[in-house]
């Protein structure tokens, strides 16, 4: 554990310890592991790239600086259950780390849509939990079909995420980022501009985001008048989030089977990020979004 990585642990401890988690009441055993000490485990566990939780608590069994910070240890089966009992934790925490952060309060958000593969076989696809949920769909930036989810996210400039989701590719990509705009319409203020691909063209789903206070902002297509242009140097922004998500945080290594257990696994890595992109705030480092200091 590099000294980095302690001093980033243990101020995402504090902020949730004090912010996210409620103060427990009425009867019963407290349990051994805070639910502040299990978020903060679950940040630790994708920043150093374990993918599998068995892995990951047998390598806290056996690091002393580990068993140190985490004295109270759960088995894998217990963490396992825990973790998805506190998805609305993770969600939380993932806010309240973004409410903290100078980007919250910016002008314009990007967002976008990227594959979450949740199967590589057909036995896979005809025994999975997830049938009914996932589907099959085509990336076109890798010229590839694949069996999963679509991992909907809006986010700040930063790349700190403000509103996500995950839906069945097959559905239509305005109608799912409509969906989930309004379900957070309490977090768009009035005359936010939101950045999204030439995908999200048409006049219905432009009319929708003005009625809820939004500017769309997208590239031109090809069969109209020049409006914005193909805005490349500013669609980068949203892909290196995509890519930070995929190469450094190991997104399509997910390991879900059912749909809490792939929900849960998204947002450890949506909390990942936020809470360097929080830390690297609080230290005035340059690159927000920076990972290297945490990873190894």
């Amino acid at each position: 554990m590099t000294n980095e990585l302690d001093t980033l642990l243990t101020a995402l401890y504090v902020l949730v310890d004090d912010h996210v988690v409620p103060p427990r009441v009425g009867r019963g055993r407290r349990p051994e592991l805070t639910d502040s000490e299990l978020i903060t485990m679950a940040v630790a566990q994708v920043l150093q790239r374990y993918d599998s939780e068995r892995r990951w608590i047998r390598h806290i069994h056996a690091d002393s600086g580990w068993r140190a910070m985490f004295p109270a240890m759960l088995g894998q089966s217990g963490y396992h259950k825990r973790l998805k009992t506190a998805q609305p934790l993770l969600c939380k925490a993932i806010l309240a780390l973004a409410a903290c952060c100078p980007s919250w309060f910016d002008d314009m958000w990007i967002t976008d849509a990227t594959p979450v593969p949740c199967g590589m076989s057909r036995e896979t696809v005809k025994r999975s939990d997830l049938a009914g949920h996932a589907s099959y769909g085509y990336c076109a930036s890798h010229s590839r079909w694949y069996w999963g989810l679509k991992l909907y996210l809006a986010c700040a400039g930063d790349g700190m995420p403000v509103m996500w989701c995950l839906a069945n590719p097959k559905l239509g990509e305005r109608e799912v980022l409509a969906a989930l705009l309004a379900d957070n319409r309490h977090f768009i203020r009035n005359g936010q501009v939101l950045l999204a691909d030439k995908g999200f063209a048409g006049k219905e789903f432009k009319q929708l985001t003005e009625t809820m206070g939004l500017e769309l902002l997208r590239p031109d297509r090809k069969d109209e008048t020049y409006r914005n242009g193909n805005l490349g140097s500013v669609r980068q922004r949203i892909e290196s989030v995509n890519q930070t998500l995929k190469a450094q945080l190991d997104l399509e290594a997910h390991g879900g089977r059912t749909p809490a257990g792939v929900f849960t696994r998204v947002t450890q890595r949506l909390l990942a990020m936020a809470t360097a992109i929080w830390h690297n705030w609080t230290t005035d480092l340059t690159s927000k979004r920076s990972l290297i200091a945490f990873d190894h």
